[in-house]
């Protein structure tokens, strides 16, 4: 196999250029022929699944008679389910790995059509089933053994009774699936693929071309004259197109809106909870919470500002390292390095399937033209939890890097823990996993270097974790929930309406320490998951979680420990909220947000005290 230096590879011409995908060494690629051989596996496998999908209206109407007619249902619907995903999730990570690519775009968009085909085809089965009267079905659960192993998914269902509608009408919006989803289409094809950014100047006088991986380090520059000019480029482009931008968002809300009006939710915050069964006290809690602590995040701006020595302090400020040049830098292969010793507290068996990870080629490491910005895990039960990654040789990639393996050690755990029907998880008990890595991973640093400067750089990274995860992704939660507000009461959400909100909010969070900079009134337009529907909030209560999940982990418990992982196993087989309480952290009282506030003061007293030593 060949060996690309990874530094040619970047270096293009006088100007640093991505690599095209056929540049990068192979590697530092993902192998996704585990999932699909050759593109002729795939339209195998699709052209099936296809035959599988349209034979599917004829079980409509035939599964109210008994309960082996309701078995014969489900498990004919989950089984033509379970290779679509296959299917979906293939040509998905084709697709993030260039999404410039024509034929991944093709194959990407075949596989949604599929998937809403499929979903009109189904459209009929949640309200058939709850027209079975409710006595009659709790009676065949009890009954027919074939039905105890889909016990959790069914009542999953039938406590949303009452947001369920006529088999013709579910029907109806599960084929306008792709009409309703055009905003968020739109957005991603702009945001990833469309948007041209200028060459600008880097750390070292060289001309690079500013892409949103190329932005995450140049933000981080020591420089002031480097991060600005990275900050105000990036933002001019999202400027031009604010309007276009404005009407992608504006059409996501409503879709959401409209999703929930029409299921009899009160809102669609309602809705989106629901969803994972979890009570809107969890999000009003988080935000009351957040608003009450403000003043330690003003404490931490105004301290940037003191040990940076700025005259002022600008937006583009806030992600630099306070204590200078990185004292800490990773290539990929010393990361796994480092991401195995800080994650051995996990236990041997945890460990294992990590350096599993590493070994069969889940990841997909390096930036390259036309890759999906940022990074994720992604997979389904019958393939490889894979990671996404823009890699960079500082502390954040490590903290990425440690952070998607959470969520893929998750995914592990699950699906070779669980049967299909109960082989995923909820996006709130998701962010928990991963943001309990990076705790560990902050613990395990703090340990290793005594020296003053990697503790003074490892807490300022934690701080700026907590500043971005917890206060940042609740500013966008009270956001997002204000644009859903504002067009359920009939507000047209313009640009300028947008930026005007976005801009005072902004100046609320972070105080009179920092210049709320024109610019980033326009940060609205540059988020993604502002299209995900009520996500945000999530990262927030994860970091809070994770927290003390961390403490218990490291407290030397073993009984702790296990209590974590046999969280990692529930997959869906019950509640989020009841998964998190038997792993030791009860999420509908606030002790587990006041713990992470707690620990956040107890780290800006010791950053503050170290910093006056330095």
């Amino acid at each position: 196999m060949t060996n690309f230096d990874e530094k040619e590879v970047l270096l293009l011409a006088d100007i640093k250029q991505l690599p095209t995908r056929d540049q990068v060494n192979p590697e530092l690629t993902w192998d996704l022929t585990p999932i699909f051989q050759n593109q002729q596996a795939f339209e195998q496998a699709f052209d099936g699944v296809m035959e599988q999908i349209d034979a599917l209206p004829e079980l409509e109407g035939k599964m109210a008679h008994s309960s082996d007619d309701l078995v014969k249902v489900i498990e004919t619907i989950m089984n033509t389910i379970r290779p679509a995903e296959k299917l979906y999730v293939y040509a998905s990570l084709k697709h993030d790995q260039d999404t410039s690519n024509a034929e991944n775009q093709a194959l990407s968009g075949r596989t949604q059509n599929m998937f809403t085909k499929l979903e009109s085809n189904i459209a009929w089965f949640e309200p058939e089933l709850l027209a079975i009267e409710p006595a009659t079905l709790n009676q065949w659960i009890e009954t027919e053994s074939a039905l105890k192993p889909y016990e959790h998914y069914l009542h999953t269902i039938t406590d949303e009774r009452a947001h369920v509608l006529t088999p013709a009408a579910e029907k109806l919006l599960a084929q306008a699936g792709d009409a309703l989803s055009a905003s968020s289409n739109t957005f991603g094809v702009l945001n990833d693929a469309d948007l041209e950014f200028p060459v600008v100047e880097d750390e070292d006088g060289g001309t690079v071309q500013l892409t949103q991986g190329v932005y995450d380090q140049l933000i981080q520059s020591t420089k002031p004259e480097v991060r600005k000019m990275a900050f105000k480029q990036l933002y001019a482009v999202y400027h031009q197109f604010r309007h276009t931008l404005a009407a992608t968002l504006s059409g996501n809300v409503k879709t959401h809106n409209f999703e929930a009006s029409v299921h009899h939710y009160e809102n669609a915050r309602q809705a989106a909870m629901n969803a994972n069964h979890i009570p809107v006290s969890v999000f009003d809690s988080l935000v009351t919470s957040v608003n009450e602590h403000l003043s330690l995040l003003h404490r931490y701006v105004a301290l940037r500002k003191q040990i940076l020595k700025l005259p002022e302090l600008h937006m583009y400020d806030l992600y630099t390292p306070i204590t200078g040049e990185p004292q800490l830098s990773y290539t990929f292969e010393e990361a796994k390095s480092e991401a195995l010793k800080a994650l051995a507290v996990m236990g041997p068996d945890y460990l294992s399937h990590v350096q599993e990870a590493f070994d069969s080629h889940w990841i997909d490491v390096v930036e390259n033209k036309g890759k999906r910005s940022g990074a994720y895990s992604s997979g389904m039960y019958d393939t490889a939890p894979y990671i996404l990654l823009n890699w960079q040789d500082n502390l954040e990639s490590l903290f990425t890097l440690v952070h998607e393996m959470g969520h893929s050690m998750h995914s592990y755990y699950t699906t070779h823990n669980q049967p299909y029907q109960y082989g995923d998880y909820s996006i709130f008990v998701a962010e928990i996993a991963s943001t309990t890595n990076e705790t560990l991973l902050t613990d395990y640093l703090l340990k290793k270097y005594p020296e003053k400067q990697v503790q003074a750089f490892v807490l300022n990274h934690y701080l700026d974790g907590f500043k971005g995860t917890v206060f940042r992704q609740t500013q966008f939660a009270e956001f997002e929930h204000f644009i859903h507000e504002q067009d359920a009461a009939g507000q047209p959400l313009t640009a300028e309406f947008l930026s005007q909100h976005y801009l005072a909010l902004n100046k609320k969070y972070y105080g009179d320490a920092v210049i709320s900079d024109p610019e980033i009134a326009d940060e609205w337009s540059r988020i993604p998951h502002f299209y995900y529907n009520y996500y945000v909030y999530q990262y927030a209560t994860g970091f809070a979680a994770a927290n003390t999940l961390a403490q218990r982990i490291t407290s030397g418990d073993t009984a702790k420990r296990d209590a974590y992982l046999n969280y990692l196993k529930s997959g869906s087989s019950d509640y989020p909220i009841n998964v998190m309480q038997k792993a030791g952290v009860d999420m509908t009282q606030t002790a587990y947000l006041d713990q992470a506030f707690a620990e956040f003061e107890q780290r800006l007293n010791q950053f503050e005290t170290l910093a006056k030593t330095m």
